[in-house]
């Protein structure tokens, strides 16, 4: 039954994923683009990485909600699995894996669809994109990851054990919501600006995705 669960989970996140990336392909993005994407996601990458020695305390989840925001939500969604799935090479690639690619992918398509149209401007407010960003991971990713952990070690699902699965994981959550906080008010303001200018400059990401 274990490992029904695993296998159905994991296939229905592979085809979400893989529908995410043809429909960035579909676009026809150009080169630069994809430098671009590859360069945010490489920044969450080694993010991830060089904190290691912090659990959940981490600033990728931050960095993918600047990309998603700036770039659209395909490039966010993206963005996001790239970087659970890139980052596992060096903390191990498991079941968890592919959670861990829609956990991050949701919170850049989320925020691409949060933040799109005149509410974009409330990205350049500081404190609310930070507000936000603990938000986001505290509760979408918290969610996803906590419900993994039942669906890959639990025999028989329950009620209960989800209960206590959520109950239990609330202070790694926090801390996980504490440091995309921190690291979007410290990070978001210069990047949104930098980012900005090269997209001016290089005319990139102009068409609605």
């Amino acid at each position: 039954m274990l490992r029904q669960y695993n296998i159905i989970s994991i296939i229905i996140i592979l085809v979400a994923t893989a529908l995410f990336i043809w429909s960035f392909e579909k676009r026809k993005p150009r080169t630069r683009e994809i430098v671009m994407l590859a360069v945010l996601t490489g920044m969450a990458v080694v993010g991830r990485i060089i904190f290691f020695m912090m659990p959940q305390f981490k600033p990728c989840a931050a960095v993918i909600i600047i990309a998603a925001v700036m770039l659209g939500k395909e490039s966010g969604f993206l963005c996001g699995c790239l970087t659970g799935f890139i980052s596992d090479f060096f903390f191990g690639l498991g079941p968890w894996t592919p959670w861990q690619m829609i956990a991050f992918g949701l919170i850049g398509f989320v925020s691409a669809v949060v933040f799109c149209g005149t509410r974009k401007q409330l990205i350049y407010h500081r404190l609310f994109i930070s507000v936000y960003g603990f938000f986001i991971t505290f509760f979408l990713y918290g969610i996803i990851m906590d419900t993994a952990t039942v669906v890959m070690y639990t025999e028989r699902p329950t009620l209960s054990a989800f209960l206590i699965t959520y109950t239990g994981g609330m202070v790694f959550n926090l801390i996980h919501g504490l440091s995309t906080f921190v690291f979007l008010f410290v990070l978001s303001g210069e990047m949104f600006q930098k980012i900005n200018r090269i997209k001016l400059k290089f005319n990139m990401f102009n068409e609605k995705e």
